[in-house]
């Protein structure tokens, strides 16, 4: 018997990757189906190799963590690649999708990408406001290989899921880090200043230096559904950090008398764009909420 991860699977046949660094094409034991339970890229598997070579996957280890779409098990760091121009960098959709690594107790490793097309003042400035709350931020150019060395000592023994905006670069950065992996990237639009999806499915690609990454089509984390009001502050560091001062328990940091956060985002504590995001999160929460 041996082990390994599933890092593909396509039509009822899953791709094996062993610790020996081989790849076995397998397909599940019947009880296993009978069972219900499905198999998922990410899965940590036994399984029994027939003489041909292929093998049938007889035990699926428990879980750890598991992304719903796209279905992804055992993950644990999110990578979430955003580049200053073309397209544009949306903090708002960046402080959504920590928000969300935060929710599930997910490490998240912020990557610049296309410093190539400058790194200004206004670079360094984003960089120092997600240094101070506790994230890495690490500038790239995927197009020229600069900084790429710097983000393999973060993926080392983990599976990491690269999500981002379309058109920031995620699969020539996948691309740089795994030479062999030969996703496909297509030029960012002029007409929607953004780029489309060039990722049809969920792969899981081998590090050289141990671990896995993976880029993510149709990532759902754009949504807030499984986040109430009441908790979301709980997921902005700075904001956690010193609700307790609030006058009142209930307070949610939006104009409520005597509120701590409000003060410290007044004196220049909690950075504007990061207050801004989370009223602008907390409507979207509030509106979900009533429409349920």
């Amino acid at each position: 018997m041996e082990s390994g991860i599933i890092i593909k699977g396509v039509g009822g046949f899953y791709n094996v990757y062993t610790g020996e660094g081989r790849i076995v094409t397998c397909v599940a034991r019947g009880k296993i189906k009978n069972k219900g339970i499905k198999l998922f890229v990410g899965d940590r598997v036994s399984f029994s190799c027939s003489e041909a070579g292929t093998g049938i996957i007889e035990t699926v280890f428990p879980r750890t963590r598991f992304l719903h779409r796209p279905p992804v098990a055992n993950i644990n760091q999110l990578i979430l690649v955003f580049a200053m121009n073309k397209p544009r960098l949306n903090l708002n959709l960046l402080d959504k999708l920590l928000v969300q690594a935060e929710a599930a107790s997910l490490p998240a490793l912020i990557v610049i990408n296309k410093i190539d097309l400058g790194f200004d003042r206004e670079a360094g400035d984003i960089k120092a406001i997600y240094t101070k709350i506790g994230y890495k931020v690490l500038p790239v150019s995927a197009l020229k290989n600069q900084g790429v060395a710097e983000m393999k000592p973060w993926l080392k023994e983990r599976i990491s899921v690269v999500a981002g905006p379309s058109g920031t670069g995620k699969s020539t950065l996948i691309n740089r880090l795994c030479p062999g992996a030969d996703l496909k990237t297509r030029e960012v639009s002029a007409k929607l200043k953004r780029g489309r999806h060039t990722t049809r499915h969920v792969e899981l690609i081998p590090l050289e230096g141990g671990g896995f990454i993976a880029d993510t089509p149709g990532f759902s984390f754009y949504q807030l559904k499984d986040i109430g009001a009441a908790e979301l502050a709980g997921y902005f560091p700075e904001i956690k950090a010193v609700r307790g001062g609030c006058k009142f328990g209930g307070c949610l940091h939006d104009r409520e008398p005597e509120c701590e956060v409000l003060c410290r985002m007044n004196r220049g504590e909690i950075t504007r764009s990061r207050y801004d995001s989370y009223l602008q999160l907390l409507r979207e929460v509030q509106s979900l909420e009533r429409s349920f």
